[in-house]
């Protein structure tokens, strides 16, 4: 797999049931922690609010993912969400539903539409981007040999992710994963580069 897809920017939906609100945010993350953060946000923002309920998934492998009810019934909020974001096959992305309670139940059935189709409406509103996976590694080398790596660089079209650039200089980058075994050749030529492979965050 040398693609996945995640939504470019945040988009915000509503949806009305029997007087209930359910306004649902879809964002872009890289890390939990930027979940965290705009979980904090749209907590302090939505005080009032009865519910945040959500979903995330993080990550090419898609193996990290969580889904959270926060006091609906259980499997009625989270994992509709979390089918949203799956049914549209993004990875990076978060769904936060906050809701006002409208004072009617609306049951098991009646919530799990309303979490389902607040997501589906915000995902509607973001653009889906396709964007490589990149495998990191960590390059060593003189300074004198930046304009050689900087042309390996951009003919292979990475990414740098963090660049100190002193007599000695050490540089991060995000190589696509349809060009690695390539790329990682034409590094090697330079002979004096030291590449480490460094897990993803």
């Amino acid at each position: 797999m040398n693609v996945y897809h995640t939504i470019e920017k945040e988009a915000v939906a509503e949806y009305k049931d029997r007087g209930s609100r359910f306004l649902a945010y879809a964002f872009p993350i890289q890390a939990v922690d930027d979940f965290k953060k705009r979980m904090k946000a749209l907590k302090e923002e939505h005080g009032k609010a009865a519910h945040h309920c959500f979903a995330y998934r993080i990550g090419t492998d898609g193996n990290l993912f969580r889904a959270g009810d926060d006091g609906e019934p259980a499997g009625s909020a989270g994992k509709p969400i979390l089918g949203q974001l799956d049914s549209k096959g993004v990875t990076n992305a978060a769904v936060i539903v906050v809701r006002y309670f409208g004072g009617t139940l609306l049951g098991v059935p009646g919530l799990i539409n309303a979490y389902k189709t607040a997501t589906s409406l915000a995902l509607q509103l973001t653009p889906i981007t396709e964007k490589p996976v990149l495998g990191r590694f960590e390059l060593q080398f003189d300074y004198t040999q930046m304009n050689d790596v900087m042309m390996v660089v951009k003919r292979f079209d990475c990414i740098i992710l963090e660049n100190e650039a002193q007599l000695f200089c050490r540089m991060l980058i995000g190589v696509p994963k349809a060009v690695e075994t390539l790329c990682l050749d034409k590094l090697a030529d330079l002979r004096t580069i030291g590449v480490r492979k460094v897990p993803a965050p």
